[in-house]
């Protein structure tokens, strides 16, 4: 039976879990995920588990934090005045917002949670919400494309 393979496309339903058993991302709510193996675009531990896996085999993966959303980083939290927000503008602990941050001299925007609102200040946390979290994935492989069949460009050769 084919398995899967650097360089192959394939297709998966996946549901991701985090240690506690709470459910934070599901293929049922997504769609099936279709990425190419070696492409970096998902996780390499996630990519790592597909290689080898057969069409309708399933498993089950423990990614640590460094290799999932990465470690809690404390100097992304930061306090800031009320004022720095329009007067109207909704900021409550939990309100995602977003932040205009300047990288190499360009403005990018980033997404930053309110975790806290005491009277004129308000503590923004820049850390993906789950970063620090060892995450499960049960993964089912559904579809393997070679790469010469690959729906990406590059005939399917990884970048």
């Amino acid at each position: 039976m084919k398995t899967a393979k650097p360089g192959d496309t394939v297709t998966v339903v996946y549901d991701g879990i985090l240690e506690n058993g709470d459910l934070f991302e599901s293929s049922q709510d997504t769609g099936p995920l279709e990425f190419q193996i070696g492409a970096g675009n998902v996780f390499a531990a996630f990519e790592e588990a597909v290689i080898g896996m057969e069409v309708n085999e399933s498993k089950e993966i423990l990614i640590q934090p460094e290799e999932a959303y990465g470690l809690r980083q404390e100097e992304l939290v930061h306090t800031v005045p009320r004022s720095s927000w329009p007067e109207n503008a909704d900021v409550q602990p939990g309100v995602v917002v977003g932040m205009t941050m300047e990288k190499e001299g360009r403005q990018h925007q980033v997404p930053a949670m309110v975790t806290a609102v005491s009277g004129d200040m308000v503590t923004i946390d820049f850390n993906h919400p789950l970063a620090g979290n060892k995450v499960i994935y049960r993964i089912t492989l559904r579809k393997i494309i070679p790469p010469e069949n690959s729906p990406f460009p590059g005939n399917g050769s990884p970048s």
